[in-house]
């Protein structure tokens, strides 16, 4: 066994950082080489993912948010071997919360040193990989508002406020949806696919979703008053929006195509892009092995 641990340094407010000295103490009497490289750039994560694998490096701990796992595990994916191992350090942390991997950084490194894995599926939008979910409408609108208020809150405050700021300054997006043959031609508040259950730092917007089954759940939030989001919202954290049933549609596909005919961002992964050309979601060819509880 050899670990890279790759550090966001900024991560979950410079959190990442302070996990550091505890790598360190819990690995000086192990009989494991290891090393930690910190990032200084976006995307740094996947080149040093693909150095520490050409290395001999067999599993790439990522020391971060969601954001960081993503770019550790697309590296992985890259050169074709490896496996993911994760210390949660970021604000939201939904894919530890997805697999079990525990909070405190000391039992997370015990749980890599044990070496238990899963195979898991990664989704694909337009050949860009995700882990979690992605979603187009009001919460990409809300995600790239967070980035401001994450300096000073972290986790479910963080985007409550966000949430907050949001609602009432935004507008529906038109979107034309095909999937199976059918066509789904509206004004939504949101569209979630899901590889796995939670985004947004701990809500459950695809509660049925499961990570290995090789398919998405499909989340659609219709155009609703916005009175009623702020009541649907707070459902959303346990997974229950989907009883909301006059607006919230909820289905299991393998593929989708979205065309967004408003100005739209796409979240993956808790990072934000602006859409420009249809998007194909698809399952990715490629399983990724991740050490999990």
């Amino acid at each position: 066994m050899k670990v890279l641990f790759v550090i966001n340094p900024i991560a979950g407010r410079h959190r990442s950082q302070s996990i550091i000295p505890i790598i360190k103490e819990k690995m000086k009497n192990k009989d494991i080489e290891y090393k930690i490289i910190t990032t200084k750039a976006p995307k740094d994560a996947v080149s040093i993912t693909k150095y520490g694998l050409k290395s001999g490096f067999n599993i790439i701990t990522a020391v971060g948010g969601d954001g960081t796992i993503n770019e550790v595990a697309t590296g992985i994916l890259s050169v074709g071997h490896g496996t993911l191992g994760i210390i949660q350090g970021g604000t939201g942390n939904d894919l530890a919360k997805t697999l079990n991997i525990p909070k405190e950084p000391h039992k997370a490194i015990d749980l890599i040193l044990k070496g238990k894995t899963k195979v898991i599926d990664i989704g694909s939008v337009n050949g860009r990989p995700f882990l979690n979910v992605a979603s187009i409408g009001v919460d990409s609108q809300i995600a790239q508002n967070i980035e401001n208020i994450k300096k000073y809150f972290r986790g479910k405050t963080a985007y409550t406020l966000g949430f907050l700021k949001t609602i009432f300054s935004y507008k529906h997006k038109k979107l034309k949806v095909k999937v199976n043959n059918n066509i789904i031609d509206r004004k939504v508040l949101l569209i979630a696919i899901g590889n796995s259950k939670y985004y947004g730092g701990g809500m459950e917007i695809c509660p049925d979703s499961i990570i290995d089954d090789g398919n998405f759940d499909i989340c659609i939030v219709n155009e609703m008053p916005k009175y009623k989001v702020v009541t649907l919202f707070p459902s959303v954290f346990k997974g229950e929006h989907l009883k909301y049933k006059k607006y919230v549609e909820y289905f299991r596909v393998k593929s989708l195509e979205i065309e967004v005919l408003d100005k739209a961002y796409l979240n993956l992964d808790g990072e934000t892009y602006p859409i420009s050309e249809k998007l194909l979601f698809s399952i990715y060819n490629k399983k990724l092995n991740v050490i999990c509880n």
